[in-house]
């Protein structure tokens, strides 16, 4: 047995709040093992902008990376991206930091979209 492994696990309470579930993997907020998301507004970082054609069939990929791993943030940045760009994308939470992946090269766009969100950026 390990030393700070926790060998007993809630059943049931009358409590409410302990009976509260974690929206992203169901378990019950007690036992829950998801990483806490980072508040992207305290969190200091510098975007990463680079093009990427590897792995990918010859299509070039806008690739935005070292953002804050906060889903809500990433979606709404992928969605003003994806509309401003007239183009797809994604984002990516799997990693340590967030990702996010526009069709095709457009920087330049990128570029002055993340400068009217006053978020600093290399590349």
């Amino acid at each position: 047995m390990a030393g700070s492994e926790k060998t007993t696990r809630l059943v049931y309470s009358s409590d409410p709040e302990m009976n509260r579930k974690c929206p992203k993997c169901k378990e019950v907020v007690s036992e829950c093992t998801c990483v806490p998301e980072v508040d992207p507004k305290s969190y200091k970082f510098i975007a990463v902008l680079r093009i990427e054609k590897q792995g990918r069939g010859g299509k070039t990929v806008t690739v935005i990376d070292r953002l804050p791993k906060n889903e809500i943030f990433l979606k709404e940045l992928t969605k003003e991206l994806k509309n401003k760009c007239g183009s797809g994308g994604t984002y990516l939470t799997s990693g340590v930091e967030g990702v996010i992946e526009i069709q095709g090269d457009k920087r330049d766009m990128i570029k002055t979209v993340l400068t009217k969100r006053s978020i600093s950026f290399k590349g």
